[in-house]
């Protein structure tokens, strides 16, 4: 069984593959049990993110896992072929350090995957399919990540997608300040934009979601004495539509929320005044033909990675560092496996002399109630345990061919310190 590290990300794949094998949280859980169960796979993890979809698991069979994460989405595996990867036990390890250090992400030291990270880590562990192997590479990626941000300047100068946002927003409009925003969705990404867009001091700044309390709870955490933060129901977005210049969505709807027909009755209403929208969802929430209109700006996840520039030169010099840092913690990590490996030999060996050493204690308890001398008893105990641990080695070194007795001879020395008696 070896450890490995499947999917696909932004790297490899176009956001229409992407979005086409994401996995919604809520499926999650069931979507991990019927993995183990139905493909020989012993411990998984999936990282379900807009940039990636990536499968951590242990098992002897990795074609077989990549066929069903195929299978699964109702896509024929050959389909997504050219634009998935299938990393084995080293190069696994250094991927997930590399992504929880945020070496991997779209801009180069975002610190938000790390979060992702952990969530995903939790989903397999109330799945019940996070075992010591996953666990204990989850555990160093965390691990790592903290390491390279406290000692390498990778965290410098973030431009994270929410920042990203924003300086698209001004591109077009200038100022924020006068600005409506709507921001939908009430999940991690949004709670980070509605941060970054309250900073501007937008004219007006509304949070829609399925559940209006969700909503309501991420805008007080905004609302202050320059910004009054409101909160409406996603059913309530065909009506308010046309009151945003702005417009940021993230949500896990698997189909888009907002629709061509839509945003055509909004522009009618604003009278052609131009939007901001920008879809951070991976699947898309805005339908793509939104952006054949002309009084739009639409932007996608990938369309952000153009503008994430400023500060990429100090990171990108602190990735040398971060990567000197991360080939140690692997090559801690492979240590670690190789003698998680030995363990049943280990135990094996132990209860081999165990049962020797209760054989010979047993002998020697019987022996002292005949009467026997002790002195004798003991002489004997020690004898016989030495003769049945000797045996093994010894009977390996008369037996061994000619052309492995150099070799035989080496190990018995590293196995004891034959050293000490030589003469």
């Amino acid at each position: 069984m070896s450890l490995f590290a499947l999917g696909l990300n932004h790297h490899t794949a176009p956001l229409a593959v992407r979005e086409r094998m994401t996995f919604l949280p809520e499926t999650l859980p069931d979507a991990l049990g019927e993995l183990t169960r139905v493909r020989p796979v012993q411990e998984a993890a999936i990282l379900s993110t807009c940039n990636r979809t990536e499968l951590y698991c242990a098992t002897n069979d990795p074609d077989s896992a990549l066929d069903w994460m195929a299978e699964y989405h109702r896509i024929a595996p050959a389909d997504i072929a050219p634009y998935v990867y299938r990393l084995e036990q080293p190069q696994a390890v250094r991927h997930a350090f590399r992504v929880a250090s945020g070496l991997d992400s779209m801009v180069l030291g975002e610190p938000q995957i790390l979060g992702q990270m952990k969530q995903a880590a939790r989903f397999a562990e109330d799945a019940g399919t996070l075992g010591a192997l996953l666990h204990k590479l989850f555990q160093r990626s965390f691990a790592v990540a903290k390491e390279v941000r406290s000692t390498t300047a990778i965290g410098a100068n973030i431009v994270s997608m929410a920042a990203a946002a924003v300086h698209l927003s001004e591109r077009i409009f200038g100022s924020i300040s006068s600005q409506r925003v709507l921001c939908i969705g009430a999940g991690e990404m949004m709670e980070l934009c509605a941060a970054h867009f309250a900073g501007c001091a937008p004219r007006e700044m509304v949070i829609a979601n399925r559940t209006l309390e969700r909503a309501q709870a991420l805008a007080a955490r905004f609302t202050g004495p320059s910004l009054k933060v409101g909160a409406i129901k996603l059913d309530e977005l065909g009506d308010r539509l046309a009151d945003f210049d702005i417009v940021l969505s993230c949500t896990a709807s698997p189909l888009p929320i907002i629709g061509l027909g839509l945003v055509e009755r909004a522009l009618r209403a604003r009278r052609h005044r131009p939007m901001v929208m920008v879809d951070l969802a991976v699947p898309r929430d805005i339908e793509n033909e939104v952006a054949q209109l002309g009084d739009v700006f639409l932007y996608t996840v990938d369309d952000l990675a153009q503008i994430v520039d400023s500060g990429l030169e100090s990171r990108q010099a602190a990735v040398v560092e971060a990567q000197a840092i991360i080939d140690a913690r692997v090559a801690n990590f492979l240590q670690w496996v190789q003698a998680r490996e030995a363990v049943p030999a280990i135990r094996a060996l132990r209860g081999h002399a165990e049962e020797m050493r209760a054989a010979e204690l047993d002998r020697a308890l019987r022996a002292l109630a005949r009467g026997e001398a002790p002195n004798q008893v003991l002489d004997t105990l020690s004898r016989n345990l030495t003769n049945k641990l000797m045996h093994g080695p010894t009977r390996l070194l008369n037996d061994a061919p000619s052309e492995a007795r150099g070799q035989i001879e080496e190990l018995v020395q590293r196995l004891f310190p034959l050293h000490d008696h030589d003469a």
